[in-house]
């Protein structure tokens, strides 16, 4: 019988407890720090169980390093979110107690109980992606500060301030022309031309950002960038924090994921649904710009099949727009699908039968079933300072 080791990570100290999947009692507990050495203690000591499998709670957070190293050293290991550990708690007897080794059992008993916990494997491509992504996050909401702090100076500068899209050479212009007549308004030019500066350190930063990302696109053979409306950009944010498409079992679930698929709400005879307000918001977004843009070109087939067909069918523009990303959900989750299984088999690029270059619904309307159903207006973060060259 497989023995689960459940391991509750902390920044310091891990907490590992083995269970008898059998009785769900625990067989024994062992606390480590957060070093290799103390590593490679955990694995001896785990290695008196010769059939084995880990559950990390957090496995892509605090014990993102100890599943990886685990990984790298041939051992199996599933990510248990802290949700499935506060249920068993909450459902075990025990007075809602709470310590290491309970929060260790319970990751343990989720995995035997193959309830919530997901394969890890090691890190690759789509990690990268991600990382890239979120840095390009970071960097557009520095550069929107610097440049919100610098109309701010240009307004105390210039009467009436200057354009709102004004662009670092411009600004550049305006400043040379700028006379100061008093040490504060000298003071006022030096800054603005120091965060001119740092625009044009931004706009480099972000320039390279989007290269390591096409790049690294291309790397990975994926056909995404042949969809109308994935750039580089779009196509990191959906290949990284999807990872493997094939770990959803449907299509549905994948919508469930991006928070695409609608709540169906049913009582007493009567079925309506509404929006989902969950899932992942970052993918939710890279859908949505892909839309957006197949919308704004007439001729695509994401127009004329469904945001033309749907219009044409009374549904009002926002309803047809959310029932467009729900087929786009389907058609990328297709393409990475075709993907991931050209890559298992070998075969080079357009060697599986399942891939498609073709932009959105490329055959008749789908079907709609419940979780094609129109929505109220979801509610976008758009985190992306420069959308069109990014899709």
């Amino acid at each position: 019988m497989t023995v689960p080791i459940g391991v509750d990570p902390h920044k310091a100290t891990h907490t590992a407890a083995a269970l008898n999947a059998g009785t769900n009692k625990t067989i024994e507990t062992i606390r480590i720090d957060a070093t290799l050495p103390e590593y490679r203690r955990l694995l001896a000591w785990a290695r008196r169980f010769s059939e084995r499998c880990w559950a990390v709670e957090n496995a892509w957070g605090l014990g993102r390093h100890l599943a990886q190293w685990l990984i790298a050293h041939g051992e199996t290991v599933t990510d248990v979110p802290s949700t499935a550990t506060a249920r068993v708690r909450e459902l075990s007897r025990g007075g809602r107690r709470k310590n290491d080794n309970i929060d260790a059992a319970a990751a343990a008993s989720v995995a035997a109980l193959h309830g919530d916990a997901a394969p890890v494997e090691a890190e690759g491509a789509s990690t990268v992606l991600r990382m890239l992504d979120e840095r390009r996050t970071n960097l557009t909401r520095q550069r929107t500060r610097t440049v919100n702090q610098l109309h701010a100076v240009m307004r105390e500068l210039l009467p009436g301030g200057v354009s709102t899209d004004l662009t670092a050479n411009q600004a550049t212009d305006v400043l040379r022309r700028v006379r100061p007549s008093s040490p504060v308004e000298r003071a006022r030019k030096e800054l603005a031309r120091e965060l001119v500066a740092d625009v044009r350190a931004f706009d480099a930063r972000l320039k390279a950002n989007q290269q390591r990302m096409q790049d690294t696109v291309a790397d990975s053979g994926s056909s995404l960038l042949d969809v109308v409306g994935v750039g580089p950009v779009v196509a990191s944010r959906l290949l990284g924090r999807t990872g493997r498409a094939s770990r959803f079992r449907t299509a549905g679930a994948f919508a469930v994921h991006t928070g695409t698929a609608p709540i169906e709400i049913a009582s007493a005879g009567k079925s309506r649904h509404r929006l989902s307000r969950h899932g992942d918001r970052q993918l939710n977004n890279a859908l949505h710009t892909i839309a957006l843009t197949q919308v704004r070109m007439p001729g695509t087939r994401g127009r004329i099949y469904y945001y033309d067909g749907k219009v044409a069918e009374g549904k009002g523009h926002k309803e047809a727009m959310r029932c467009l990303k729900r087929l786009l959900c389907d058609h990328v989750r297709r393409n990475m699908m075709a993907d991931e299984q050209r890559h298992t088999s070998g075969a080079g690029p357009g060697g599986h039968s399942g891939a498609t270059t073709k932009s959105c619904a490329a055959g008749s309307t789908p079907h709609a079933s419940s979780s094609d159903q129109s929505l109220p207006e979801p509610a976008i973060n758009q985190i992306t300072a420069k959308p069109a060259p990014a899709a």
